[in-house]
């Protein structure tokens, strides 16, 4: 299928039962999100909202909602942007295919820009910001924001659409500073494609052009989230994806996708920040206010009868989580080629999807074929942590599975694999002063924290027990699975005391290793009913609330020649730190208020 626009694309879904139109008036300010969250919690259609509080314009969101419908948003166009990126990581495969494969190089054809100079839909009127469908998502939220853009930016050396950058990168519309109508604010680190383009243009000075391009083609919106490999085009990637040339054209010398909803255009000034945020995030926190770079607004154009796609991001899953999912399902083993030895890797949407990866790799050196330890699976540790967005993980679970039965999308079973088989004393790596997410609020500072690879490899060294040991038993804890227990404990307060509670636990413990031996991970934290009630909880909590090198401690620890162990349990320290970011947690309020349009004979009553 082919859309030529958004509104293209609900009416097919709609056809096919995948959609629903709100036309009770919605309230921008935390309604419409709260609707939105609802429905998704229930697996329930794309929405769109027809009749929005202070807008004329209607607003669609949960698109991509699930893997199902993003599939079928592009069902004819899946299997051959597959077929093009086995062509490019394995030739040898496509040359013993060539009718196969000559059909996706026809397809390939899409993946050219066209430039479009004379039909301009996204043209049809010129507008404001405060024109726009201003959603506000959760409370402590700093304004409303664009949370499905398609941020454009081009490089001054190379200009032209086949080396811009198109990435995801979230828009402050309203809010702190800001002045309306003539200032937005842009969330992004210099490392990514659009900071490499401010980057020279300040070393040269001059401002950066950016475009902004809200809804058009699902395929767009894609692109702009895909992992790409250097050099390729998210425009021609758009193109593949969505059986559509890019289009698009030239205005005040600003790139305009003339197939979208909406563009802002605007320049960013060198230097010149302003407090963004805070702003409720992926890992179920909120994102804190710090200085982004402002984009000083130009113009402002709407297609007609354009509609606002927007998304609601929180503690997974999400809507982002079905993209992650697409992404998987589109680029398959393509991760693989880039990393050899590397046979799976999952980065856990659970756990907010940067902080922990589990991976499964290749174990071949040869001197430790009578004394199975981690040797080859330390380098491709190492690779991935060297790779891409990969680098932004915290935890990196590895082994090698010589039975060929584990995966590390079962992930109970795959943590108790490495449970059964790691050495405290041996398998664990750290990582210490680097860099992590930006929006991960566990480190000491914006973007400072550190990291830990955990790789086991080799036969069972012990069993996994299945109840709480007597000597746990004067703390409040809670099984979590086979081989974890989390223990309650007091509010934490700063790191020193911290310390000497560990040492204190360490005193009551160390004679116990027997009594321990099956017990070989423990989780300190503030709720324990809450981490053991459920896995996606424990992984929430001990992924996200931890800083690896200042909160993992261990039962009868050392360090030696710089290496650190403990000969019993591990301990990871989850419980909230004062320099965390807050949780998100709806509004009473509008979840009462909404509750009418999913009563019995409401639009909604199915999702209920």
């Amino acid at each position: 299928m082919s859309y030529h626009s958004l509104e293209n694309c609900l009416l097919d879904l709609e056809k096919h039962g995948e959609l629903v139109r709100i036309q009770t008036e919605v309230d921008p300010y935390l309604e419409m999100a709260a609707i939105h969250l609802r429905v998704h919690e229930k697996g329930g259609p794309a929405l769109l909202f027809e009749n929005v509080k202070g807008s004329t314009y209607r607003c669609a969101s949960n698109i991509f909602g699930t893997l199902e419908r993003s599939k079928f948003i592009f069902r004819n166009s899946i299997q051959q942007v597959q077929d093009l990126i086995e062509i490019k990581n394995n030739p040898i495969k496509a040359l013993q295919h060539p009718i196969k494969n000559f059909k996706a190089g026809l397809a390939a054809l899409q993946a050219l820009p066209l430039k479009n100079p004379f039909a301009k839909p996204v043209m049809y009127e010129e507008i404001q910001i405060a024109d726009l469908p201003l959603i506000h998502h959760w409370e402590k939220d700093g304004g409303a924001f664009v949370t499905l853009p398609q941020v454009y930016t081009e490089d001054i050396d190379k200009p032209g659409v086949q080396h811009a950058n198109l990435g995801m990168y979230r828009i402050q519309l309203t809010g702190n500073d800001y002045v309306l109508n003539q200032e937005i604010g842009l969330h992004y680190q210099l490392h990514r494609g659009i900071g490499v383009h401010q980057t020279k243009a300040n070393q040269k000075g001059i401002p950066l052009k950016v475009s902004c391009f809200v809804g058009g083609p699902p395929a767009h919106a894609v692109a702009a989230v895909m992992p790409l490999p250097e050099g390729m085009s998210e425009m021609s990637f758009a193109g593949v994806l969505g059986n559509r040339r890019f289009r698009y054209t030239y205005q005040d010398g600003f790139c305009i996708s003339t197939d979208a909803d909406f563009v802002i255009t605007g320049e960013v000034q060198m230097n010149e920040t302003k407090p963004e945020g805070p702003f409720g995030d992926h890992l179920g926190y909120y994102s804190l206010q710090h200085p982004f770079p402002v984009l000083k607004v130009h113009k402002v154009y709407a297609r007609k009868n354009a509609i606002w796609s927007f998304t609601v991001v929180g503690r997974p899953p999400q809507e982002d989580t079905s993209f992650g999912q697409l992404i998987h399902a589109l680029t398959g083993k393509a991760i693989q080629f880039e990393i050899p030895g590397l046979q799976e890797i999952h980065a856990v949407d659970a756990a907010g999807v940067h902080p922990l990866l589990l991976a499964i790799g290749s174990e071949r050196y040869t001197p430790y074929l009578q004394n199975k330890q981690p040797a080859e699976l330390l380098t491709i540790a190492n690779h991935i942590l060297g790779t891409g967005q990969l680098s932004l993980a915290k935890f990196l679970f590895i082994t090698a599975d010589d039975t060929k039965q584990l995966s590390t999308h079962h992930i109970e079973n795959y943590l108790q694999f490495i449970l059964q088989r790691i050495d405290w004393t041996r398998d664990i790596h750290f990582f210490t002063k680097t860099t992590i997410d930006t929006l991960d609020y566990s480190g000491e500072g914006l973007n400072s924290g550190s990291k830990v690879v955990f790789a086991a490899y080799g036969d069972v060294i012990r069993k996994l027990k299945n109840d709480i040991p007597s000597c746990l038993q004067t703390w409040k804890t809670k099984m979590v699975m086979p081989g974890v227990v989390a223990i309650q404990s007091s509010k934490f307060t700063n790191y020193s005391d911290a310390q000497i509670e560990m040492n204190l636990l360490n005193e009551k413990l160390i004679n116990e290793s027997k009594s321990l031996e099956e017990i070989p991970l423990i989780i300190l934290c503030d709720d324990a009913d809450f981490v053991g009630q459920n896995v996606g909880n424990f992984l929430w909590v001990t992924f996200t609330r931890c800083n690896p090198s200042h909160d993992i401690y261990g039962i009868d620890s050392f360090t030696e020649n710089k290496h650190w162990g403990c000969r019993s349990s591990l301990i990871i320290d989850a419980r909230i730190k004062p320099h965390h970011a807050p949780a998100l947690e709806k509004n009473a309020a509008i979840e009462k208020k909404i509750d009418s349009l999913f009563t019995k004979g409401a639009v909604l009553e199915k999702w209920a």
